[in-house]
């Protein structure tokens, strides 16, 4: 009976081990199943951070492109930008160059001018000089002539004197005529007092007999034919012959006297507004100053600079 009682305790007590062991074997399944359960949900939620990460690397990629190529597009604008500001540099050094040439011309016009200012002042002093001798020698040639028989007009501004060719000469022909040489003979005396007196001599640089015609004919002929009056008009005033002037006159007079003709350049024009034919057939007594001309000129000259 003892022995029966004690195989069942022996039993119970096995049974119930085996169930604590089943327990505890179960508890670690569980365990383990938790465990792993827990493990594959953290794997799964790392697999889906790791593709969220990995989408975020594709898009940080794709921006990074994106970025490299906005680098490398303001990369060349700036290379652009560099090559241009290299250029302006260079610009601006040359244009720097020229300025400082033009500076430089500048200063040395700005030298020239003050130097041709100097100039013009002195050589206008020298002109007005030059006027007031011109309108007192003009002014006596006047009261010379105004009480002659000549009928001799000064013009006001230039002092020239004009004869009607046809006083001195036959028409078409250039010797003088006997009225021609005896009008030269009363002429050239107070001309020449006039314009060789001391008070002017040092003063005159040329004595200009031009000969004109009328607009009718060939200007070649016309040519010749004024050529021929002016210096038929030239050798009775240097003809020794003449006995119109003195020695020293004539020796005076060759230094300064000149001939020339003008064809039908210069004709005289009347009211109406046609050639004066008879007024066009003429000599002419004109006289230059000495520097006259180069002053005029340089004033010019001047005052176009």
């Amino acid at each position: 009976m003892r022995r029966r009682e004690h195989t069942e305790e022996e039993t119970t007590y096995w049974l119930s081990y085996s169930d604590m062991m089943a327990g505890l074997l179960l508890t670690f399944v569980l365990i383990i199943a938790f465990t792993m359960l827990h493990a594959k949900i953290q794997y799964d939620e790392k697999e889906t951070q790791l593709l969220g990460k990995e989408q975020e690397l594709v898009i940080q990629a794709d921006e990074l492109e994106e970025e490299r190529a906005i680098v490398a597009k303001q990369k060349t604008t700036l290379d652009e930008q560099a090559k241009m500001l290299n250029a302006q540099e260079e610009a601006l050094a040359e244009q720097g160059e020229k300025i400082a040439i033009q500076e430089k011309t500048l200063r040395e016009q700005h030298e020239l001018l003050n130097k041709l200012e100097a100039l013009m002042s002195e050589q206008q002093q020298k002109l007005d000089n030059i006027i007031g001798v011109r309108t007192e020698l003009i002014e006596e040639l006047r009261r010379e002539f105004d009480n002659s028989d000549l009928h001799v007009a000064v013009d006001e501004k230039t002092g020239a004197i004009t004869f009607d060719a046809s006083i001195l000469f036959a028409y078409n022909q250039a010797n003088l005529t006997p009225a021609g040489k005896e009008f030269l003979s009363e002429f050239l005396p107070r001309y020449v007092d006039v314009l060789l007196s001391p008070k002017y001599r040092d003063y005159i640089s040329e004595i200009l007999i031009e000969g004109h015609t009328d607009t009718e004919g060939d200007y070649l002929f016309n040519l010749e034919l004024s050529q021929k009056r002016a210096l038929s008009v030239a050798k009775y005033c240097l003809s020794e012959d003449s006995k119109v002037l003195t020695a020293y006159q004539l020796d005076e007079l060759k230094d300064v006297i000149s001939a020339t003709g003008r064809s039908y350049s210069n004709p005289i024009y009347g009211a109406n507004g046609e050639v004066d034919a008879e007024a066009s057939r003429r000599v002419e007594f004109l006289f230059r100053l000495k520097d006259e001309e180069m002053i005029r000129e340089m004033i010019e000259i001047l005052n176009q600079e």
